[in-house]
């Protein structure tokens, strides 16, 4: 791990080339809150591909528009949520429509770091 961030919304754990957040319980995401990760991830990932990963270990609201935005950034190639709750199922379809890249589910970290390897192994030059 590079560096960890506590944030009045989630907490962020920076790797090389993924960063894991983990959103507090009874947050709603804002695109406020997005601007504060964009600068981030500006600061460590400048011009470099990263994943995001979503760790969907407490209750929380997302708006989709967070998801069209952040389809935007150039270097984010995908976004893997990690969650054993049923549920995430299909609150990932919907989420899916509004992110535009690789966007997946998955039981545990693990096997989200696997689909990272592949999604940037995808990307390299």
């Amino acid at each position: 791990m590079i560096t960890s961030y506590t944030l009045d919304f989630c907490d962020l754990d920076v790797y090389e080339d993924y960063v894991v957040s983990r959103i507090y319980e009874g947050v709603t995401t804002t695109p406020e809150m997005l601007k504060v990760f964009l600068k981030l991830m500006d600061l460590h990932y400048k011009n470099k591909p990263f994943i995001y990963i979503s760790h969907r270990v407490h209750s929380f609201s997302i708006n989709p528009a967070i998801h069209a935005e952040s389809s935007k950034i150039p270097n984010l190639l995908g976004i893997a949520v990690v969650s054993t709750d049923v549920m995430q199922k299909e609150q990932i379809k919907m989420e899916r429509f509004f992110f535009k890249k690789d966007f997946e589910l998955f039981h545990t970290i693990e096997e989200a770091l696997v689909w990272k390897e592949e999604i940037l192994s995808k990307h390299k030059d």
